[in-house]
């Protein structure tokens, strides 16, 4: 699996002119999935994403979660993160997981989220034409792949 996060003063996604995720300052968190993904793939992302201080402290240093600061998170399929532009002009995503497989793995991973954060996350929806509006805070963009956990 591969997330971008991004740290937001606030961000929402629209379906069809109509809102369907909304949030102020947290993380919007963009997920691509691939078939080889499980879910140890999905807990160690989790564990990530909860954890990660990209918020300022008192001192305005990047020393909180978004946990710490009571944020909130949304999440957005974006099966173009596994695009692979190594020939020509036209990106291929091969690699990126069908509606059958990646699903399920997009369900589980959100659900694994709430539990962990302990808040109910919010979401656009799979495979929709999804408006992202996203007012970025740093601006501060993570890239984090769990195949590549360096």
């Amino acid at each position: 699996m591969k997330v971008v996060l991004q740290r937001v003063s606030e961000a929402s996604v629209t379906v069809d002119q109509q809102k369907v995720a909304d949030i102020q300052k947290g993380l919007l968190v963009l997920v691509g999935i691939e078939d080889a993904d499980a879910q140890e793939d999905i807990d160690w992302l989790v564990g990530k994403i909860i954890k990660m201080r990209i918020f300022g402290d008192e001192n305005e240093v990047m020393n909180c979660s978004v946990q710490d600061i009571d944020g909130d998170i949304i999440v957005v399929s974006q099966f173009t993160l596994h695009a692979s532009t190594k020939k020509g002009n036209r990106p291929s995503y091969i690699k990126a997981s069908k509606p059958d497989v990646a699903i399920p793995v997009y369900e589980n991973f959100i659900a694994s989220l709430e539990k962990e954060f302990g808040k109910k996350i919010q979401a656009g929806i799979f495979g929709a034409d999804m408006k992202v509006r996203l007012l970025n805070d740093g601006p501060v963009t993570i890239l984090i792949d769990s195949k590549n956990r360096e």
